[in-house]
């Protein structure tokens, strides 16, 4: 705690007072911002001499608590008793060969869309809620005194030092659509390039997926070489060509966002323009690589697009043949899961054709069984029927009153249905049920005794008709006396077609 309270009370030193360390920190911070060194001084000072708390403070426009000081005190305690880093490799000095044990990860960034996580605490907040109640009625009224005297905004811009302004980062998408757009306004939408439409973890997960080489490019606006670098190498026609036969995905942000940033800095890139090639590497050990994927190959600086091209071929060549390995795998894998597919649907399709035959038996069996047990109730009730309708006859037959010999009689002829003709004698009030129970008896053998049977209501299967004038006499209460007398002349017509009686 010491040593920040006191770091912050030293004036900051000038340029010829900073050791090779700070002048590293200077560089990189000078690199990315674009600032003067005379404005990132103090705010290296501030940071202890941090270059990523120092862009994150620029970027940002936020100061951290005292933990954070105490924190960054103690790593600059560190930094100055471990022996210096070495200095920054250019563009030349990158090795030709790549080691793929030393590859560096390649981590999903997921960028947020507010830095809310770096506000200060809340009892914090409390403790300084008078100072900034304090500064925003003094910044408005100042505000109010330049709105009502705009001449004084000019002495205000000679006197008082640019500060950086806090940008507010958006999603991923629109901040690619903004890089895309600003990179086809400057150098033309005719280059031939193909930008991923997509956040940074879209496209890794992307290029995982699907086993495929990632362009990362990482550019700063106010860097002097990015120009030079977009019109002579980047959007040559041989740099195009060869990111379009490798089928390669090219995803570019700028560090002036808030993802572009991020991804700087978990890329390690330390000059602009900085272009990174990452993809799956299978044989680097786990602790090399973040999810499977690692940067392969690096381009720092302006470099022609022959050295560009040739140092990308050299990482694809390198790497390549793992990737194919790996998609041969995948293909096998996935014949092998559409051939278990088709089995499984050929296996389905069986076990429901024979789901079918088993249900069609079932209910072929089902059906004959009811029609065996229809078959049999009908059976048995014709038979029934058959039983009670003898035994009926015979019961009346034994109750039939014998022929009157004289009275009030009327003589009867009945012809049957096989052509006989009888006649006989009714007595005057005898009913035309008699008579159909007479013709219904016809040649039954009564031998007495019979009982009617039980629950047995008969119905009379032909009707009696007389032919000249035709008319129907029904087996109703009507007497002999009212319809055929002194004599009639009967007909007895079937009610069953012939077809029935031979069934039965």
């Amino acid at each position: 705690m010491s040593s920040s309270n006191s770091s912050s009370i030293t004036p900051p030193p000038s340029l010829d007072q900073l050791s090779d360390a700070q002048r590293q920190a200077l560089e990189q911070v000078t690199s990315i911002t674009a600032q003067e060194p005379t404005q990132a001084i103090p705010l290296l000072h501030l940071s202890q001499w941090n270059a990523q708390i120092a862009i994150s403070r620029f970027f940002d426009g936020e100061t951290a608590d005292s933990v954070a000081e105490a924190l960054q005190a103690e790593e600059y305690a560190r930094a100055q008793a471990a022996p210096p880093p070495p200095p920054l490799q250019t563009p030349t000095a990158v090795p030709r060969r790549i080691n793929t044990a030393v590859l560096s990860p390649a981590p999903r960034i997921v960028p947020q869309r507010d830095a809310a996580a770096r506000r200060p605490p809340f009892l914090i907040s409390i403790l300084l809620f008078p100072f900034s109640l304090v500064w925003r009625i003094a910044n408005g009224t100042i505000g109010l005194i330049y709105l009502i005297f705009p001449f004084l905004p000019r002495f205000r811009a000679l006197q008082q030092t640019p500060t950086p302004t806090t940008k507010r980062s958006l999603n991923p998408r629109d901040t690619a659509a903004r890089f895309i757009r600003s990179f086809e306004e400057e150098y033309g939408s005719t280059s031939g390039l193909t930008w991923f439409d997509g956040g940074y973890a879209q496209a890794l997960d992307l290029a995982k997926k699907e086993l495929r080489f990632l362009l990362v490019v990482l550019q700063s606006d106010e860097h002097d070489d990015t120009s030079a670098f977009n019109r002579h190498t980047l959007t040559s026609p041989e740099v195009v060509s060869f990111v379009k036969t490798h089928n390669i995905i090219l995803w570019g942000g700028s560090v002036q966002e808030s993802e572009g940033f991020q991804v700087a800095t978990a890329l390690g890139c330390t000059k602009f323009p900085f272009v990174a090639l990452i993809t799956h590497a299978p044989n680097t050990p786990p602790s090399a690589s973040s999810q499977g994927m690692s940067v392969v190959s690096r381009v720092a600086g302006v470099v022609t697009p022959a050295a560009f091209t040739q140092k990308l071929l050299n990482a694809l060549n390198t790497h390549s043949p793992a990737l194919e390995r790996i998609r041969a795998q995948r293909a096998v894998q996935a014949a092998d899961r559409q051939i278990r597919d088709m089995q499984n649907s050929a296996y389905e399709a069986s076990l429901a054709r024979d789901r079918q035959r088993a249900r069609e038996r079932r209910e072929a069996e089902e059906a004959a069984r009811r029609a065996q047990e229809q078959e049999e109730r009908r059976v048995v009730a014709a038979t029934t029927l058959a039983r009670n309708q003898e035994q009926w006859r015979k019961w009346r037959a034994s109750n039939m009153p014998p022929e009157p010999k004289e009275g009030a009689v009327a003589r009867v002829s009945i012809r049957t249905t096989d052509g006989e003709r009888v006649v006989r004698r009714f007595e005057k009030t005898t009913t035309m049920e008699e008579i159909y129970a007479f013709v219904d008896c016809l040649g039954v053998e009564c031998e007495g005794g019979e009982a009617k049977p039980v629950d047995y209501e008969h119905e009379y299967s032909f009707r009696l008709v007389s032919p000249m004038p035709r008319k129907v006499f029904l087996p109703d209460g009507t007497t002999v006396g009212q319809e055929l007398w002194p004599n009639g002349n009967l007909v007895v017509e079937s009610l069953v077609d012939d077809d029935e009686d031979d069934e039965e």
